[in-house]
């Protein structure tokens, strides 16, 4: 089984991975994609800045949220791959599911409820909604 682990580097993030690792059933010969997505600059960010530099920040961004998963689960030896991607959250890692033919998409959830959502949107709102595979939501 392959399983998609949608990560934005938030404590949400942190209590998904924990709970991923300290259930090794979901683990145990199945293949892991960490996904990060980061959110697009406006267009004219580039043309202030230039394209290099925009590409630069997003890389370093990217790292901040992978790095320390990298490191978690090489210390716990579970076998992994990580990816990040420019765009919409929740559209990027429905897409990225179905390209990548994955079986199960892990994230966390912030729970802020249905005001809370109204108010500031939901990234996972938007995944279950739209993915064609099961969601495991860790609030």
């Amino acid at each position: 089984m392959k399983i998609l682990f949608a990560a934005d580097g938030s404590p949400c993030t942190k209590k998904a991975l924990a709970f991923l690792v300290t259930h090794e059933a979901l683990l145990a010969r199945n293949e892991l994609l960490v996904l990060h997505v980061q959110p697009a600059l406006p267009p004219n960010v580039s043309g202030y800045v230039g394209s290099h530099t925009v590409a630069a920040y997003q890389d370093d961004e990217a790292s901040k949220v992978l790095a320390p998963i990298d490191e978690f689960l090489r210390r716990h030896a579970v076998a992994f791959s990580t990816r990040w991607v420019v765009g919409s959250p929740g559209r990027e890692i429905v897409q990225t599911a179905a390209r990548e033919g994955v079986h199960m998409i892990v994230m966390g959830t912030h729970g802020y409820g249905v005001v809370g959502r109204a108010v500031l949107g939901s990234v996972a709102q938007s995944v279950v909604a739209s993915s064609e595979v099961p969601v495991l939501l860790i609030k």
